[in-house]
């Protein structure tokens, strides 16, 4: 009897404890930009990563995560989900929230870190 769970649960498991800990790097302010900003940043897209991967081997999951992102930064660039913030409903804003409303070039560079390492650790244990 293995004690390991299946890749399915795994998935579940590892995607519950990235949602933990993106809440948690928002709601405690350390101080540290890294932490406080970026952490938050890489955790959302390796979320994205473990969404896609069940349809996907690694690599494809991996590119078409970064490229989710990317369009999803890009987009900001249109101020559309900035103005969406002035909405009066809640979900809306909340949406607006989710897709970010300030380009930078630092984020695609966090979503590249987070997808990078929930990669390896991926790859890693094949």
């Amino acid at each position: 009897m293995s004690l390991r769970p299946s890749p399915r649960i795994a998935w579940v498991l590892t995607l519950l404890a990235i949602i933990a800990a993106g809440i948690l790097s928002r709601l405690h302010q350390t101080g540290f930009v890294l932490i406080d900003k970026y952490l938050g940043d890489a955790l959302y897209a390796a979320m994205f990563y473990v969404l896609l991967r069940p349809f996907w081997k690694p690599a494809t999951t991996a590119i078409c995560a970064m490229a989710a992102m990317t369009v999803i930064e890009l987009f900001q660039l249109t101020r559309i989900p900035a103005h969406l913030l002035a909405n009066e409903h809640a979900i809306v804003r909340i949406a607006a929230r989710l897709l970010g409303t300030q380009f930078s070039f630092l984020d695609l560079l966090a979503y590249a870190v987070g997808i990078g390492c929930i990669y390896r650790a991926d790859t890693a244990r094949s």
